[in-house]
C-alpha cells in the first residue's frame, strides 16, 4: 500500500520538484520511497511494506528490458495465480511482491489485464519506447488516482496534494464542485474543487500519449437478478464467496486486524478474525453514539483482542482541519473524523485493517431502500392526482407529517434519488449560494446514470447509483484517506469483483424485503453471527453533532465560520446564520446541513485562504 506521484516533460529542478510531490504523502508511505527520472518522464513513489517486506517490494518495478516502469498503489490479491502464469509465458520476476505482477501483466496483455485482476489498485505504467503513461483504477474506486494537465506537462498522483506541489501549479477554485458539494455533500467525480484537476474513475483506465488524454472503462458493475434463485441458495452462494473473499484479503507479510463496531457487515468480518485484534471509537454520549460496549462484548464471544477509545468532543473538533486537510476536499460526512481516530488507534498496533464497506451498495443495505415499497401502494393512484397532491404540500409554508411522502410519491425514482445522501434542496441552494455561483439540479449529474440501467426495478437503480456516486464519492473517499493519514491499509473484502458477481444475480425480495435489507447477506451472516447482530438494523456511524451545535462553545465556533470573509465570498450569510439559530434554538435539526457548510469553510482556509 503505497502513494504514487509523477509528471511528463522536462523542467527545471525536475528531481527536487518530484520529491517535494512525493514528500507530502510520506504518510502513505513511510517505509521507504523511490523515483524514476528519465527521459520525458519523472516517477515518485512512497511505500508502505505489507507483501515482499525486504527490498524485494521496492518501487519502481521494471519489466526485463526496463522498457516499461511501473509505481503501483493496492494490492493485487489473485497475484500468485497470475504469476504462475505469466511464468509460463516466459516472463522472469526478480521479486516476489504482487507489484510485479502488473508490469509482467500489462507487458503481455496490455490494457487487458485489467479485468484478470482481483483487487483494489490506482498504477502508472511509462512506456520508454513509445514516450506513453498508463493509468488505471480499480473496479470501484477503492485507490485513488487523480490528475490534470498543466502548461503541456501531464501530472497524477494518489492524493491532489502531491499535484499542487508541481512548480508554478495554477490552483484554481472550481465553482462547480460547490454547487454538487452543496446537493450532495462531497463533489461528484470525476470533477473535483480545483478546477483542472479530475479524478480518474472507478473501473477506467487512461492513455496519456501525444499530448492527449484518453480515458476507457474496462468494467461494469451490472445487475442481472437470477429470479429463479432460491433463498438457500443465495445465502449458501453469498457465504461461500465473502469466505474467499476474507481468505484473499487477509493475505499480508504483516498483522492483519479489523474494525468493528455495532453492524452486521464489520461484525462478519471479524468472525474471520479469532484470535486477532479488532478496533472500535465511540463518543460518551449514551448507547445512541457509543458502539465500543456491543463491539467489546461480540470480540468476547468469538475470541477477538479488542482496543477502543472514547473521543471526547474537544478531540473531535480540534482534528477537523487536520482531517479536511488529508481529505484533499471537503467531505460533510461526519463520521470520516472518527475514521480517522479508529485508524490512528489501529496504526499503534497493526499495519493493516478489513472494514465492512460496500456492503450496503452490493446487497441492499441502506434503509432508504425501502421507500420504493413504503411508496408502491400511493403511486397506484393517477399521477395527476399525486402531482396534485404534491404541488399543494409543496405550496403550504409549514411542516406537517406526511409531507414528504406527498411529494416524493409524485415523481419516479430518477427525480427522488439522488444517492443517498441528499443535503440541500434547490430553493434551498439558491437562497444560501451568492448569486453568480453556479445552482444547477443534482439530477443532471444522476441522469446519465440512471440511463444505464433503465428497465430494472428501482432499488436495483438506486443500488447502481449509489456504487457509482456515493460510494466513490464519500465512503470510499474517506476510507482511504483516513486510514492512510494513519499509515495503515484499509482493506474492503465486500468490494471485490467476486463478491459482486454473486450479489448481482440475487432477486430483489432477497435484498430488500418488508423483514429487512440486506436480506440474504444477514441470512449469510446468522450462521457466524448471534441472530440479534446479524439482524441489527442499519444505523451508519452516529456522531453527535446535533449535540454539539445546541452547546453554547460549538455554536460560536461554527457561528464565527458563518460570519467570516471566507463565508460572505460564497453564500448569503444571513441565510447560514438563521440556519444555525434555528437549530441551536430546537427549531430544526439542521446539523448535517450546518456541518456540510463549516466544513467546507474550514477546507477552504487550508487550501485557498490560508
Amino acid at each position: 500500500m503505497c502513494g504514487v506521484c509523477g509528471f511528463t516533460g522536462e523542467i527545471v529542478d525536475r528531481d527536487a520538484a518530484l520529491r517535494r510531490m512525493t514528500d507530502v504523502i510520506t504518510h502513505r508511505g513511510p517505509d521507504s520511497s523511490g523515483f524514476h527520472l528519465g527521459p520525458g518522464i519523472a516517477m515518485g513513489f512512497r511505500r508502505l511494506s505489507i507483501i515482499d517486506v525486504g527490498e524485494g517490494g521496492d518501487q519502481p518495478i521494471y519489466n526485463e528490458d526496463k522498457t516499461l516502469v511501473l509505481t503501483f498503489n493496492g494490492e493485487i490479491y489473485n497475484y500468485q495465480s497470475l504469476r504462475a502464469e505469466l511464468l509460463k509465458k516466459g516472463h522472469v520476476f526478480t521479486t516476489k511482491t504482487d507489484s510485479e505482477v502488473l508490469v509482467h501483466g500489462f507487458e503481455e496483455w496490455g490494457p487487458d489485464l485489467l479485468p484478470r485482476l482481483r483487487g483494489m489498485f490506482g498504477f502508472a505504467i511509462w512506456n520508454t519506447k513509445d514516450e506513453s503513461l498508463f493509468l488505471a483504477r480499480d473496479y470501484f474506486g477503492i485507490k485513488p488516482l487523480h490528475y490534470c494537465v498543466q502548461d503541456g506537462h501531464f501530472l497524477y498522483g494518489s492524493e491532489i496534494k502531491s499535484l499542487l506541489e508541481f512548480p508554478g501549479f495554477h490552483k484554481e477554485f472550481n465553482e462547480r464542485a460547490l454547487d454538487s458539494y452543496i446537493s450532495f455533500e462531497y463533489v461528484v467525480p470525476p470533477e473535483t474543487f480545483f478546477k483542472g484537476v479530475y479524478a480518474l474513475l472507478p473501473s477506467h483506465y487512461l492513455w496519456y500519449r501525444n499530448g492527449k488524454v484518453e480515458t476507457h472503462r474496462y468494467w461494469e458493475p451490472k445487475f442481472q437478478p437470477d429470479e429463479s434463485m432460491t433463498e438457500e441458495e443465495a445465502v449458501s452462494a453469498i457465504e461461500k464467496v465473502f469466505e474467499e473473499s476474507v481468505a484473499a484479503h487477509k493475505i499480508s507479510d504483516v498483522e492483519v486486524g479489523c474494525f468493528l463496531s455495532s453492524g452486521v457487515d464489520s461484525s462478519y468480518v471479524s468472525t474471520y478474525f479469532k484470535g486477532q485484534k479488532t478496533f472500535t471509537v465511540g463518543f460518551d454520549y449514551g448507547d445512541r453514539y457509543n458502539e465500543i460496549d456491543f463491539a467489546k462484548n461480540l470480540s468476547e464471544k468469538i475470541g477477538l483482542e479488542h482496543h477502543y477509545k472514547v473521543i471526547s468532543a474537544d478531540e473531535y473538533w480540534d482534528a477537523v482541519p487536520k482531517v479536511q486537510y488529508h481529505m484533499d476536499q471537503p467531505l460533510a460526512d461526519a463520521s470520516c473524523v472518527a475514521l480517522y481516530f479508529v485508524s490512528k488507534i489501529a496504526s499503534e498496533y497493526v499495519k493493516v485493517v478489513l472494514s465492512g464497506e460496500g456492503a450496503d451498495e452490493l446487497f441492499g443495505g441502506y434503509n432508504i431502500y425501502h421507500e420504493p415499497d413504503d411508496l408502491a401502494g400511493y403511486q397506484r393512484l393517477p399521477l395527476f392526482l399525486r402531482r396534485t397532491a404534491a404541488a399543494v404540500a409543496k405550496a403550504l409554508p409549514f411542516s406537517f407529517r406526511g409531507k414528504s411522502f406527498l411529494i416524493r410519491g409524485a415523481l419516479p425514482i430518477e427525480e427522488n434519488f439522488i444517492g443517498n445522501c441528499s443535503m440541500f434542496t434547490m430553493d434551498e441552494k439558491r437562497r444560501l449560494l451568492r448569486d453568480g455561483l453556479p445552482c444547477t439540479r443534482p439530477q443532471t449529474l444522476t441522469k446519465p446514470i440512471y440511463e444505464r440501467v433503465q428497465g430494472l426495478d428501482d432499488v436495483t437503480k438506486m443500488q447502481y447509483l449509489d456504487i457509482n456516486v456515493w460510494l466513490v464519492g464519500d465512503i470510499l473517499l474517506k476510507a482511504d484517506r483516513m486510514s492512510m493519514a494513519n499509515s495503515l491499509e484499509l482493506r474492503v473484502p465486500f468490494l471485490d469483483k467476486e463478491v459482486f458477481a454473486v450479489a448481482s444475480r440475487l432477486p430483489r425480495r432477497l435484498r430488500v424485503n418488508k423483514e429487512n435489507t440486506k436480506y440474504a447477506m444477514r441470512k449469510a451472516a446468522m450462521r457466524h453471527l448471534p441472530q440479534a447482530t446479524a439482524q441489527k438494523k442499519k444505523l451508519g456511524f452516529p456522531v453527535p453533532t446535533r449535540v454539539w451545535l445546541r452547546e453554547e462553545k460549538y455554536y460560536r465556533i461554527v457561528r464565527e465560520a458563518f460570519e467570516s470573509e471566507t463565508a460572505r465570498k460564497f453564500f448569503n450569510t444571513s441565510a447560514l446564520v438563521a440556519l444555525l439559530d434555528d437549530h441551536y434554538h430546537g427549531k430544526h435539526d439542521n446539523n448535517r446541513k450546518i456541518w456540510t457548510i463549516y466544513v467546507f469553510l474550514v477546507w477552504y482556509n487550508l487550501y485557498f485562504a490560508g
